[in-house]
């Protein structure tokens, strides 16, 4: 066999654009579809290079032992079986959000990983980027941003009439969570994010739920609740029956932000946000007395290239140094699906409140 090459070699189950967009250290090594014609397909249209190899089953690229990490952007009811295999065949582990049905599926997940010693990450491409980085930096800052009040978060698109009608993700046999799974994990993840990640006690959705004829969620809200000493409140927002939406917005006793591309940037290379601070009105309330500052922040990689950068470099510390997994991921995916679960019981319990 000839020497493989030291870049961590990617193998994708199903066709995804992700494919054009890997980091200096990560390599596409194979695709697989369910149909080796598919794959053929998929691998014209984007150019890709010959000396990938192109599977016509999944199990055929989980069985090549040159794939060293895989990433899954199948449809959620598929994550559970074809995950824990790719963890069993020792491949570290790029997985579509939501990552699972239910927080019991994902565990059975994370655990295959761990006991297998791979690395698990979940495709949420908006915590890679630098700019998310300046504003934790920020709103962690007591001076300039103080105890943070309230969050909100949207996550919206406008579903056409044949995505409502044939998409997966409003299939209940297939994504069965709908956009709250789809979406929605952003609005979830992002609340938890500036939370450093402190679960609420207690998640309320409210009741503006819209399902399909088969039951599936296509637009829902929900509030989040801390302890008593914790005065935040969160809110979020998702929907496939809404304008393009990703906004972000903090408010802290010292300060405010909005980013209104939080999950994707308007522009690849810079982002930015608003920052307000010392704010009040002029005298008649004419007026506020400040404008908002815009701060931006350059990239020099696509987010999903730093994505796949940051999960590439686990998985070589740990094919190279012998390292065990970073747990910092899989723990923010655990905590995600559990919230997210909560909202989808409070929406079954017909919006009552669920306690975590």
């Amino acid at each position: 066999m000839a020497e493989c090459p030291a870049a961590i070699r990617f193998g994708i189950t199903g066709c995804a654009d992700i494919a054009r967009k890997l980091a200096p250290n990560a390599t596409l090594y194979a695709i697989a579809s369910r149909s080796i014609d598919k794959a053929r397909k998929f691998a014209a249209h984007n150019g890709l290079s010959g000396a990938v190899k192109i599977y016509g089953s999944y199990e055929q690229l989980l069985d090549d032992p040159c794939v060293d990490a895989v990433y899954m952007p199948l449809p959620t009811s598929l994550h559970l079986q074809w995950a824990v295999l790719a963890a069993r065949k020792k491949k570290h582990l790029l997985l579509e959000k939501p990552t699972a049905l239910d927080v019991g599926e994902l565990d059975r997940i994370l655990e295959a990983c761990e006991s297998n010693g791979v690395q698990f990450m979940d495709g949420s491409m908006w915590l890679h980027h630098p700019r998310t980085a300046k504003l934790k930096d920020l709103i962690f800052d007591p001076k300039l941003f103080g105890q943070t009040d309230f969050i909100r978060s949207t996550s919206t698109l406008p579903g056409t009439q044949d995505f409502l009608e044939s998409n997966i993700r409003v299939k209940p046999n297939l994504d069965a969570l709908g956009a709250l799974g789809d979406v929605g994990w952003y609005c979830i993840g992002a609340i938890l994010w500036a939370k450093d990640y402190k679960l609420p006690i207690v998640v309320n959705a409210l009741p503006d739920v819209v399902r399909n004829s088969a039951g599936v969620i296509l637009s829902c809200s929900a509030s989040f609740h801390w302890e008593p000493a914790d005065k935040t409140v969160a809110t979020s927002h998702c929907s496939f029956l809404s304008h393009t939406s990703m906004d972000l917005a903090m408010t802290g006793s010292n300060g405010s932000l909005h980013c209104n591309d939080y999950i994707i940037p308007y522009q690849e290379n810079s982002a930015s946000f608003d920052y307000t601070s010392g704010a009040t009105f002029v005298e008649l309330h004419i007026g506020w007395n400040v404008k908002p500052e815009e701060v931006t922040v350059t990239s020099e990689l696509p987010q999903e290239a730093l994505m796949v950068q940051e999960f590439a470099r686990n998985a070589e510390n740990i094919r190279k140094f012998g390292n065990r997994p970073d747990s910092k991921w899989p723990d923010i995916s655990r905590k995600t699906q559990l919230v997210l679960d909560a909202v989808k019981k409070s929406i079954d319990l017909g919006c009552k409140p669920v306690k975590l």
